[in-house]
């Protein structure tokens, strides 16, 4: 397993578990106001799940995605994760394995638009989640959820080797 593989995986899963513990929280916690990152826990996710769906549209140089407005359930924040990760994990692993993380596509969003590199971008997206992931973390432990994660990637690295 390479760097890639493992940052993708640890990304993957991590972001996954704090989906786990938002499943059943009421809609009073998924919108409590927090003094951090998006304010909530559901804003924060949805931006997350936004931002991957984003990226990989641009990097796949296809139009961006409509982004869902209004609040969205954690069910349908979790299918919309599982669905737009899939995407951005095949997408980066082409791109590694054709030798393209040097290349550069345009940012169509940015006036003018901007060159950026494949590999940039994709590291931008998992350092994105991580920063995002220890904001919610950190919102789960104010509201007294139980058995909060660390999100570290050696404790993924233990996980895997339990399963």
């Amino acid at each position: 397993m390479d760097l890639l593989d493992r940052l993708l995986g640890h990304d993957a899963w991590t972001t996954s578990r704090l989906l786990d513990f938002v499943q059943d929280l009421p809609d009073s916690d998924l919108d409590r106001d927090f003094d951090v990152g998006h304010r909530t826990l559901r804003e924060t996710l949805r931006h997350m799940v936004g931002n991957i769906e984003e990226w990989t549209d641009l990097m796949a140089e296809r139009p961006v995605r409509a982004t869902p407005t209004g609040p969205q359930t954690a069910p349908v924040l979790r299918g919309r994760f599982e669905a737009a990760y899939a995407g951005f994990a095949e997408l980066a692993c082409a791109l590694r394995d054709g030798r393209r993380l040097n290349e550069t596509y345009a940012d169509v969003l940015d006036q003018p638009p901007r060159r950026k590199s494949f590999g940039g971008t994709i590291l931008h997206v998992i350092t994105h989640n991580h920063q995002h992931r220890a904001e919610a973390l950190h919102m789960l432990a104010r509201l007294g959820v139980a058995g909060v994660i660390e999100g570290d990637v050696l404790s993924w690295e233990a996980n895997r080797a339990q399963n």
